[in-house]
């Protein structure tokens, strides 16, 4: 490579399948100072890509976004961040979360890229020393009624096939997640998933090569799956724009098998088990991108050692492979551990013979593959002789790319809606829509029980709830949420809108939020209006998480603690997805018992809204339903204002001030209230009236806006005997409540405006209508 110009270079790289761009080539020649064997080529073109390094986004990451707050055990570096629980019987427990994204595999192959998705981000908790006990997912899908339509049907069954057969098999509890359709996302689909574990403060194991390895001899062990092809270039795949056909393709995403993959996590909880008994400190990773190389490199860096890992000492499918794909390669079900190598024996025997790994799966094994140095070097041997031998601060230390941005030009003023002269009409419309349609055929696949921990399941609820200590009430809540349509309008407030939103489902149900994940979706980082949506939604993120903490931006922040950056989302017709970041919240809670539902519960209650409806219903569910569109201004967002709104919410339903509470998001005020009528698996039967005559500001705007506008808020279900109590806590908070409908004995959903009815239908057509929506995509 050395001798090359840079239009030979780059025919080089692209004859070894390579993805480095020839600047990227110097770049690692200056830093080996001499051209590269093929295995370091490839590490450095793993280690480079955006799926491994963040070269775009690392410095506008590190820039804008908070780690740091007094419940951050952990927060952004290793494969988890770690928040804190509580204390139960004098012991010390913490939260474990992930998130990440597999949206180029589950493209082109759904059922695997999804099923190797759940596994990746099951095992990015498991290394961290924690037990598994939820797992969550954000989907985008394109237009199910579309051009593409029969493509993207079967892409949704595959991925919610994938998601159910790898998850049921492992016996972690799905805990529900989010779930969009836009056009945009015809040729990119995006799959994000979120993990949670629970860890004693005492067991958290940590992803890096210990200190104690400066003082005693340790080893590097391979425990799983024997190596094989699968995955191999993955990580630069998942980098890259994707190309019209799969074929090709298919060799990069991973081969997944849950079963293996729960024994192994039974294995691990052993293992690290004993080693904490017999007072060893080990460290833990995962393989996933960038296999045996990236595992062991950032662990020894990550130590402030060097490390030789001998590739012949690999456990392999078969013979023959080459050195850069036993390196390389993303097989699945594998974990990399250090240990003393004076309990490598041990811990092989609980491994190969205690779990019996290889009677599991052909050439399933622990085998100690590695040695970690005293000094800093990397080397990976095969026939005893280097074929990668540098430095490991030149293999880990990544590469940065300022992206130029450029601000996306907004068009004109956007076409005024149509009258609605039939509200019926429209409301049966709406509610079996993708968008807002029952997620309840795709939940039904899941398994939401296994492990008995749930106190609040999918759907119940704005957030899932459990309680994740046995005999504990220590309680914790876990939500997803994302407006691509929102974000694309714009990127700043759109952004800052999904982060508020995921604060109001978690204090819906009860839970103070502790910490948020992120993972950011967007199309090519190349194209400067890409990129410049992609810093202004960073930036977002990073002032809503600030200003919405308990104390507002002069406290402690909702600290962002664990995240995925996924770029190259757009197909090879050029078209992008909407930039498409998905917030999940964490929430904790001293008792789990006073988490309520959206639920009714009681006829002859009062039901109250907080939260003014705004005459802005830009890329809401209304103006698509009404126009085919998402353009528009979207509601405003005073940071201040909601920041208390959503403690007075917290505050009321700790209190047990309110029987029910639903946010209001997309579909608005109307969407909102027939949910929680509706009831969930939760259904009393229940009926509710509201008058919206009196709602909304200022005075006199249409009844589409008050019925249908998403600006920020919550609707509340009060028992009469508590109002006056309800009513005096948001008043000292300085916030909005006002009431505006009543349940009622009959199970219908009436809306009115100056006494004439807008909607009158019974709530059993209209549930019919929105749990049939969604069921033919997945049957």
């Amino acid at each position: 490579m050395s001798g090359a110009d840079d239009r030979s270079l780059k025919a080089l790289i692209a004859e070894a399948g390579l993805r480095l761009t020839p600047g990227e080539a110097r770049r690692m020649l200056e830093l080996l100072r001499r051209d590269p064997t093929r295995v370091e080529a490839t590490i450095f073109d793993t280690m480079w890509s955006e799926h491994c390094s963040y070269k775009s986004s690392r410095w506008v990451l590190k820039q804008y976004l908070p780690t740091e707050s007094p419940w951050v055990i952990l927060g952004p570096g290793e494969d988890a961040g770690i928040v804190r629980l509580g204390t139960h019987d004098g012991v010390e427990y913490a939260l474990v979360i992930a998130h990440e994204s597999h949206n180029h595999p589950s493209q082109v192959v759904p059922v695997e890229g999804a099923a190797t998705g759940i596994g990746g981000i099951v095992r990015d908790v498991a290394c961290m020393g924690a037990e598994v006990v939820g797992v969550m997912d954000a989907l985008r899908f394109g237009d199910p009624d579309g051009a593409r339509g029969s493509t993207v049907r079967e892409i949704v069954r595959g991925v919610v096939d994938g998601i159910w057969q790898y998850g049921d098999a492992l016996g972690v509890p799905n805990l529900g997640g989010d779930v969009f359709f836009s056009p945009r996302y015809d040729e990119n689909c995006l799959v994000n998933v979120v993990a949670l574990g629970l860890v004693r403060f005492d067991r958290i194991v940590r992803s890096r090569v210990p200190e104690e390895a400066r003082r005693e001899p340790y080893v590097l062990i391979l425990v799983g799956k024997p190596t094989d092809e699968t995955g191999f270039g993955g990580a630069a795949f998942a980098s890259a724009v994707l190309e019209e056909s799969a074929e090709g393709q298919r060799g990069h995403v991973q081969v997944p098998d849950p079963f293996l993959k729960r024994v192994l996590l039974e294995a691990n909880r052993a293992v690290l088990d004993w080693l904490h008994r017999e007072g060893v400190v080990a460290g833990f990773k995962d393989l996933g991108a960038g296999g045996i190389a990236c595992a062991s490199s950032e662990l020894a860096a990550a130590g402030g050692l060097g490390m030789d890992v001998d590739l012949d000492r690999v456990p392999a499918a078969r013979e023959g492979y080459p050195s850069e794909v036993i390196a390389c390669s993303e097989t699945q079900e594998r974990f990399a551990l250090v240990v003393p190598e004076r309990v490598a024996d041990r811990v092989l025997q609980w491994y190969n013979v205690t779990f019996a790994l290889p009677e599991v799966y052909d050439g399933a094994r622990a085998a100690v593959v590695g040695r970690v140095r005293s000094d800093s070097r990397y080397r990976m041997l095969r026939g005893g002789l280097p074929v990668c031998d540098s430095p490991v601060e030149v293999i880990t230390a990544g590469i940065e790319h300022r992206r130029p941005e450029r601000p996306r030009p907004r068009g004109g003023a956007p076409e005024p809606l149509p009258p609605v002269h039939d509200h019926e009409a429209l409301l049966r419309k709406l509610v079996g829509t993708p968008n807002l349609a029952s997620r309840e055929p795709i939940v039904r696949f899941y398994d939401t029980e296994v492990q008995g921990r749930m106190v609040i399941r999918a759907g119940e609820a704005d957030a899932s709830v459990m309680a994740p200590v046995p005999g504990s009430k220590l309680g914790c809540a876990l939500t997803v949420d994302g407006n691509p349509w929102w974000v694309a309008a714009d990127p700043y407030w759109g952004t800052a809108h999904v982060v508020c939103e995921a604060l109001r489902n978690l204090v819906a149900v009860g839970a103070q939020p502790v910490a948020l994940t992120d993972c950011l979706n967007f199309g090519n980082p190349e194209d400067p209006e890409v990129f410049g949506d992609f810093g202004r939604s960073v930036r977002g993120l990073g002032d809503a998480a600030r200003a919405l903490g308990p104390d507002g931006p002069g406290g402690p922040p909702i600290a962002i603690v664990s995240g995925n950056v996924s770029f190259y989302n757009e197909g090879s017709s050029g078209r992008s997805i909407e930039p498409s970041p998905i917030v999940a919240g964490l929430g904790v809670l001293d008792d789990w018992s006073v988490a309520t539902t959206g639920a009714l519960k009681r006829r002859g209650s009062v039901i109250v809204l907080s939260g003014a409806r705004q005459d802005r219903l830009g890329a809401s569910q209304l103006r698509h339903a009404l126009l085919g569109k998402t353009d528009g201004s979207i509601p405003d967002l005073d940071f201040e204002r909601e920041r208390r709104r959503i403690y007075a919410a917290l505050e009321a339903v700790r209190r047990g001030l309110a029987l029910a509470c639903h946010d209001i998001a997309e579909g608005g005020l109307a969407i909102a209230a027939f949910e929680m009528a509706l009831g969930g698996y939760a259904s009393q039967g229940i009926g509710l009236q509201i008058p919206i005559s009196g709602i909304g500001d200022p005075p006199g705007m249409s009844s589409e806006a008050r019925l249908y506008s998403e600006a920020p808020g919550f609707l509340f279900e009060v028992s009469k005997e508590k109002l006056t109590d309800f009513l005096a806590l948001f008043e000292r908070s300085g916030v909005d409540a006002t009431m505006v409908g009543r349940t009622l004995e009959e199970p219908r959903f009436r809306l009115l405006d100056g006494g004439r009815p807008l909607v009158d239908l019974d709530l059993e057509t209209l549930a019919r209508i929105h749990a049939e929506a969604l069921a033919p995509m997945v049957e």
